[in-house]
């Protein structure tokens, strides 16, 4: 390489205005036919590329871009289709890959759970059913299709062996070497055949190397890495990382590949360390990630001009590419539509195309010099510096009553068994939901005509007064014994609550993909966060005055608000989820005092906000604990604390559940097939829970055997007098006739366990 390059490393898929996720659905919704639907993602696929060679990128990534999941590419490229699925070898059809993402007719959907400590969420690989082949080389095709229509020469990705294998199941943790061995082979000939094509470069991403691996784990990428090269000398591969700091430094940039993608922005500075300590090799190039590809905020370009000039005492320019850390999936595409944010915001900002283009300055910058950029750098300094010292950011009347809260107890009044007898008393086994229910296309078509104007205020508390009587009523059908209010008034759960305080700002066009066609639009946190007036007392109090049974406060908690934000960057992230907390926990005291006697405060982003590094994980689930029972520990015993989690490796974070001290928790459990109940064989869990017992994001109406048996199953590890029985996630996405099937299903399920039981004890009594 003679001069400093620019890079990317992935691009959001989704789209300006959402077109990928448009398209999605209506092939899913039978609105268009297959060779539409690939030509219009070809179409698609082709604007991204045509956008990030106009942003003037050198290494313009190929395959990134995926019809759902990258992880699900990756395991379809192999054939690994799970055995439930009619599936007879060759490359997978397309109907087959939506039916492991989603669900087929007799057939469950593939465990879906978080992508590292992202909001992303991928498909979880079921190896073992089958043997893996190479059935499609996807890299190559992708790589063609740039070329050929673009002219564009681009730089294939892939998901690397060790990554790929460590995030599937199936296997023993004994058998990690021979099967990540199965796939070296099936690698070499991708890149065999990437080579023959002419490929330079070839990017292998392997975020894994930034967790907690061990030596035996890094033994084994040094021989499958040997290998691979070995098979295609010819084809230059970037080693690449992020998310966090290196695990074994000094061993990795000794791997037998071309190059190494270090994320300097997540490391907290250890990379740069440990490339200060070891130095790096001179036969590779330093793929430098200084742009952050997790935050919308712009950046410094005189801080990060001098970062890679401080880079350069340990790698020559000519070794250097310049990029984000990781994939800019994370992001939105870009700032350049969002007319109704004003300045000095709007100047702070940098979505993926801004990101780009500083990549293309940056880079400039080191091949030409700093002066050749001093516009730019100027520019850059100057919104930031307006952006820091702008009012909305320094709110000292938030600062000091978060101040003064650190000063104060934290914790309930009392502990847990006698909260529970003072609570109200409900059916054994009681049902509910997690608070969701459907958003209909007339739900969001009134909504949108409030918003415009074309409906008054008036008008449409009408409308979402309806939908509330609506639902309750048909609750009470369903018999349901905890009822919701639904939440119609909510786009979404974190959007909702932060366009009712201070310090957040939203997008119009803002949005990121969280899983399929599923796109968020995570709020921006810019100020000081602050209460201004009830933000869900009006829906609460109006649904609990239409029924005798108990109706749900539902909250989203300050861990999940923050982790689904994006978040101011010049405060201690503990320092924002304490403002929010103390703003929740108003709310709370609000409906507490309006006779609310059941308040779920939801944190199904929790367990992904888990740093990679385990060394790391103390501080952050204290600070989480803190800010849950910050928000929720003022109120009286009677009053039952409720929270929501959706599934993760939940014996990572056990001790830390049992310290947010709710009466009652919820997971999401239905899509690991019933594995995490095997954590309460070794772990006690003493308060309410519910182990979600059938899957929300799978159209099909599960079996009413299939919930006795799910039902059944965690009764076998948890108390009867806590169990609680609901879906595994919100109904939001759901239609209302599988919704109310789905949901008299498991109420029919509780009925029969109940009877089950209560048959059961009195067996025991007479004998």
């Amino acid at each position: 390489m003679n001069e400093v390059l620019s890079s990317n490393l992935g691009y959001p898929r989704i789209g300006e205005k959402r077109e990928w996720k448009k398209t999605l659905e209506s092939y899913w919704a039978n609105k268009i036919e297959k060779e539409s639907f690939l030509e219009q993602m070809e179409e698609i696929r082709l604007k991204h590329l045509k956008k990030q060679l106009d942003q003037g990128i050198d290494l313009i990534p190929t395959g990134d871009f995926s019809l759902y999941d990258h992880v699900l590419d990756t395991a379809v490229m192999f054939g690994i289709v799970p055995k439930r699925f009619d599936y007879k070898g060759g490359k997978v059809p397309l109907d087959t890959y939506f039916e492991i993402a989603r669900g087929g007719k007799d057939a469950a959907a593939s465990e879906m759970t978080k992508w590292f400590n992202t909001n992303y969420h991928y498909i979880v690989p079921e190896l073992g059913d089958r043997e893996p082949s190479l059935v499609e080389n996807r890299p190559l095709g992708f790589f063609r299709e740039a070329k050929e229509k673009l002219g564009i020469k681009g730089k294939p990705v892939i998901l690397g062996p060790l990554t790929f294998v460590k995030l599937s199941k199936g296997y023993k943790e004994s058998e990690y070497q021979a099967i990540v061995h199965q796939f070296v082979p099936l690698y070499a000939e991708i890149l065999r055949e990437l080579q023959d094509e002419g490929v330079e470069w070839v990017q292998i991403d392997e975020p894994i190397l930034c967790t907690s691996i061990t030596q035996e784990e890094m033994n084994i990428l040094k021989e499958v890495y040997r290998l691979l090269k070995k098979s295609s000398p010819h084809v230059k591969i970037i080693l690449q990382t992020y998310y966090d700091r290196l695990e074994y430094y000094d061993e990795l940039v000794a791997l037998q590949v071309d190059g190494i993608g270090i994320d300097f922005i997540h490391d907290r500075g250890e990379n740069l360390a440990s490339l200060k300590k070891n130095g790096f090799p001179r036969d590779k190039i330093l793929a430098a990630g200084v742009l952050d590809g997790r935050d919308i905020w712009r950046r410094n370009l005189a801080e990060a001009c001098s970062y890679l000039s401080e880079l350069t005492q340990y790698v020559s320019k000519d070794r250097l590419i310049v990029q984000p850390s990781c994939s800019l999936l994370h992001v939105p595409v870009t700032i350049r539509n969002e007319e109704g944010i004003r300045n000095p915001l709007c100047d702070g900002i940098s979505f993926a195309d801004e990101k780009l283009k500083e990549a293309s300055i940056l880079a400039k910058g080191l091949r030409l010099g700093a002066d050749k950029i001093q516009e730019e750098i100027e520019d850059s300094v100057a919104a930031i510096e307006k952006l820091h010292a702008s009012p909305f950011r320094n709110n000292l009347r938030v600062q000091e009553a978060v101040e003064e809260l650190k000063r104060a107890h934290v914790g309930r009044k009392d502990p847990f068994p006698i909260r529970r007898v003072e609570q109200s008393a409900l059916p054994f086994l009681p049902t509910t939901t997690i608070g969701s229910f459907p958003q209909t296309q007339e739900v969001r078509k009134q909504r949108l005509k409030w918003r415009k104007g074309e409906l008054t205020g008036v008008e449409y508390e009408q409308f979402i007064r309806a939908e509330i009587k609506r639902w309750i009523d048909i609750q009470e059908q369903i018999g349901l014994d905890v009822f919701v209010h639904g939440e119609f008034e909510r786009t979404d759960m974190v959007e909702f609550f932060g366009e009712k305080l201070d310090g957040f700002q939203f997008t119009k066009l803002g949005w990121v993909q969280s899983y399929g066609s599923r796109c968020v639009k995570p709020p921006i946190i810019y100020g000081d966060v602050d209460f201004k007036e009830p933000m869900t007392l009006k829906e609460t109090v109006y649904a609990q005055s239409l029924t005798d049974k108990p109706v749900k406060g539902m909250l989203t908690g300050p861990v999940t608000i923050l982790n689904w934000s994006f978040v101011r960057n010049d405060l201690p992230r503990n320092t924002v989820a304490s403002q929010i907390a103390l703003s929740l926990r108003k709310e709370i005291e609000i409906l507490e005092e309006n006779g609310i006697g059941m308040i779920q405060v939801d944190e199904p982003a929790l367990r992904e906000g888990l740093p990679l590094k385990k060394e790391h994980w103390e501080d952050y689930l204290r600070a989480a604990v803190y800010a849950f029972k910050l928000t929720t520990s003022s109120v009286q015993n009677q009053t039952q604390i409720h929270t929501h989690m959706c599934y993760s490796d939940f014996e990572d974070i056990i001790d830390a559940i049992r310290d947010l001290d709710a009466d009652v928790l919820s997971i999401e459990t239905s899509r690991s097939h019933g594995e995490l109940i095997n954590v309460f064989e070794d772990n006690t869990y003493d308060k309410g829970i519910g182990l979600g017992v059938y899957d929300i994001h799978s159209p099909r109406i599960p079996k009413r055997e299939e919930l006795i048996g799910n039902i059944n199953r965690a009764l076998e590890v948890l108390d009867p007098i806590l169990f609680w029985i609901n879906p595994d996630c919100g109904l939001k996405t759901r239609g209302i006739d599988e919704t109310i099937a789905s949901l008299t299903v498991m109420v029919e399920a509780a009925e029969h366990v109940r009877e089950e039981l209560s048959l059961s004890r009195e067996r025991k009594n007479h004998s």
